[in-house]
């Protein structure tokens, strides 16, 4: 109709209009709502300078008294036509052309959003509520007891169950309505228990058979397969200390460890590197009181993680990779035995263990004198299928900026504790996220990917494949994992280990959460960061935080002694129900921990991470150096530039601290690039000076190797302690390497290149 209007016009005055006005449709991607704008468009025949100056014909002559009378006419029929027509439209629901004839007077104007309702932004204090609400209405156990059903079925990496287990998650993730459901496949290598059974053996001096003492029924995989005999020693947890304090040699033998305090790979390697020939891990008493004596358990021995025959690249398929091998795996032989199997083999042995130690009295040291040991293990490798499944509720605002929560799905025995846990945290956490967003105008900023792995029991190998396979854009993306596995192993106490990026976030939610027993706060002790954990390399989160950079955090509602039955055949979900009678309450209470989390993190236009907390990190490790400022001093060495690196450091944090309180928080374009250099802190500490796939945990706070601040540390210590072990060589890089490091985090904080100021 204004088309007809307009043509009419300028058929009256006898030439072309001026110009008209062209809508753009176009999704604004900026923002919570869309909009249209309007622009300004001249005849696309005349050139710049003509659109400049407007050239029109000229109107034709007519009688002026005719010409004034018909633009008086044709002006009141406008006036007229206009008031109709808006009148028209203030009765009936407003239309596009409405508003585009009503909005000519702005140069912007709102776009109905076709995809989602236009919901007012919730804040902080209503989604909390919303999530407690769902939270007191959902059935934690019978999902758990679901998934743990028929626990005589095994459930290892690769088997059916496993993969209808992952066939079960994906269709749950696609029920839930979330929006993208996939999966992804990978040929793995594991190490599994041969035809032929392992044994430990009692022999005689000469080698002459004496008796059996066990046939296993569990395994630690990726043991080197082969057969050894020795006198046997006893080296308490196996931990470095433990070797160093021990009286009797333990090269050419074979040790006996108790389970607990470090992951058996640590074990492995530390007796490796005392020249012991094979390693027994046994489950005392003293430490896992409630255990049957006949009870095998499981393991694995590789001081790494994911697919150790394909190290630093993922295994996605049957490419013919190059032999490769990770420098984690063990030169020795590794078995697990009963309690009562380490019984019989301390009847053989003399020596009463140290009272420090607090075990079994039965304990003994080393074996009599005419008594060995021999190790028989026949594990074989094979390869095997995995599916990792995914589902993702994609953000509102950022959608290229997302946080990952994961859970186990497999397990060695039934799993009940170890994996069905996690995993009915992560289908319920799922659910009620999604639901928020579907019925109650949650709308996350950021979005939530949410993983199910497969292979955890080998060391984090389905999580690890993944990281190696996307390494060159997570760490541009993802900016926090949540790990959910083990999540509820008791009631007492609640402890985590995460990145201290984290910890401001974690003591809010600890504040906000209840105990589920207590009915208390979470937040008792003031000085809980002092009491978190490094993570371990059985722990998923481990390779997220020191292989790819990224934040993360895994918490649990335990007990002080481990739980007793984690890769056990025990572990099913009626013994986890008779430890803790409470256990919906103790799961909706993890749940909750990492609901806040996960809404926290992508809700706020801010990013939740405490990045000033390494400034505390970098000050610490800087007082330990300072204890050997003399034996820096005696090599002709200097701090100076270590101490200027952390000067820098802590300008750059200040620096991102202001811009970020002097930030417009609407203006999204800013608040992006301010996250974006928050996100990426943690991954300016992986060490640029080593191979990912010679080091692949390359974090020099949290990783693995010579290139880590701790490792420097240890290296000027053996300068007082052992110096004939002191490598100055290897300490002069360490430290170079060290200082670059943080320098470059620093210069990488500061923003762009012009910004930085420092003075080499």
């Amino acid at each position: 109709m204004m088309d007809q209007a307009r043509s009419a016009l300028s058929n009256l005055f006898g030439g072309e209009p001026l110009s008209y006005t062209r809508f753009s449709l176009a999704r604004q991607v900026d923002g919570d709502n869309s909009h249209v704008e309007m622009k300004l468009a001249v005849d696309e025949d005349e050139n710049t300078d003509n659109n400049m100056r407007a050239n029109v014909t000229k109107p034709k002559r007519f009688n002026g008294s005719i010409c004034y009378s018909s633009i008086a006419v044709i002006i009141f029929f406008l006036i007229g036509f206009m008031i109709g027509y808006l009148g028209y439209c203030k009765r009936v629901e407003p239309k596009a052309e409405c508003e585009r004839l009503a909005g000519t007077e702005s140069s912007v104007m709102e776009e109905p959003n076709e995809d989602f309702p236009e919901i007012p932004r919730l804040f902080w204090a209503d989604l909390k509520t919303k999530l407690s609400e769902k939270l007191d209405t959902t059935e934690f156990t019978s999902t758990i007891k679901l998934l743990n059903e028929n626990s005589y079925v095994p459930r290892e990496a690769g088997s059916q169950k496993d993969e209808n287990l992952a066939m079960y998650v994906e269709n749950q993730f696609r029920g839930f309505k979330l929006s993208k459901v996939w999966r992804d496949e990978h040929f793995v290598k594991i190490q599994v228990k041969g035809s032929a059974q392992n044994s430990v053996t009692i022999v005689g001096t000469g080698g002459e058979f004496v008796y059996l003492v066990e046939n296993p029924e569990g395994y630690v995989a990726y043991s080197k397969a082969t057969t050894v005999t020795g006198k046997l020693v006893h080296a308490n947890f196996g931990t470095k200390k433990d070797f160093e304090d021990l009286q009797v040699p333990v090269n050419g033998s074979v040790v006996i460890v108790r389970a607990g305090k470090i992951t058996f790979a640590e074990k492995v390697a530390n007796a490796e590197s005392f020249n012991a020939i094979g390693v027994l891990i046994y489950m005392d008493q003293a430490k896992f009181p409630i255990v049957n004596a006949d009870l095998s358990f499981f393991g694995h021995a590789h001081l790494g993680t994911g697919d150790p025959y394909t190290p630093g690249f993922p295994s996605f398929n049957h490419t013919q990779f190059p032999p490769s091998r990770s420098s984690g795996l063990p030169n020795i032989p590794v078995q697990t035995i009963s309690r009562a199997a380490a019984e019989k083999l301390f009847e053989n042995m003399e020596g009463d263990c140290p009272f420090g130690w607090r075990t079994d009295s039965s304990c003994k040291l080393v074996s009599a004198q005419n008594r060995s040991v021999k190790l028989v293990v026949k594990n074989v490798q094979k390869e095997i299928k995995i599916f990792n499944i995914f589902g993702v509720i994609k953000g509102f605002v950022e959608p290229d900026r997302y946080i990952v929560v994961g859970a186990q799905r497999d397990a060695w025995g039934p799993g009940a504790a170890k994996s069905s846990v996690g995993t009915a945290l992560l289908l319920k956490l799922a659910q009620i996220i999604s639901n928020m967003v579907l019925t109650d105008g949650f709308q996350p900023s950021r979005s939530i990917i949410f993983a199910s792995w497969s292979a955890g029991d080998f060391g984090a190998i389905g999580a690890t494949e993944w990281l190696e396979g996307y390494l060159s854009s997570l760490h541009l993306k993802a900016f926090t994992y949540i790990n959910l596995d083990k999540a509820v192993l008791g009631t007492n106490n609640f402890k985590v280990s995460a990145s201290p990026l984290l910890y401001t976030l974690i003591e809010k939610t600890m504040q906000e959460v209840k105990h589920p027993v207590t009915g208390l706060s979470l937040y008792q002790d003031s000085n809980w960061i002092s009491k978190v954990e490094k993570l371990s390399f059985d722990n998923a989160a481990f390779p997220f935080l020191a292989y790819a950079g990224i934040p993360a955090v895994s918490f649990c509602f335990c007990e002080d002694t481990n739980y007793p039955y984690l890769g056990t055949t025990m572990d099913t979900y009626e013994e986890l129900i008779k430890k803790i009678p409470q256990l919906n309450k103790v799961a909706r209470a993890a749940a909750e921990v990492a609901g806040q989390f996960i809404i926290k993190l992508t809700h706020d236009v801010e990013l939740n991470l405490d990045y000033e907390m390494y400034n505390n990190k970098i000050l610490a490790f800087v007082r330990d150096l300072n204890q050997f400022r003399s034996d820096i001093k005696e090599m002709g060495l200097s701090l100076q530039w270590l101490y200027s690196a952390r000067g820098d450091f802590f300008r750059a944090t200040s620096k991102l601290t202001t811009d970020f309180k002097n930030a417009e928080r609407t203006n999204r374009f800013v608040m992006r690039e301010i996250n974006d250099r928050i996100m990426r802190v943690e991954y300016y500490f992986l060490s640029p000076y080593v191979s990912p796939r010679e080091s692949p945990f390359r974090h020099i706070f949290w990783g693995f190797g010579s290139h880590t601040l701790s490792a420097l540390v240890e290296n000027l210590k053996l300068r007082q302690e052992n110096n004939g072990a002191f490598n100055e060589t290897l300490l002069r890089n360490q430290l170079a390497l060290a200082t670059w490091t943080l320098q470059g985090a620093a210069n990488a904080l500061s923003g762009d290149i012009w910004d930085i100021d420092n003075e080499f």
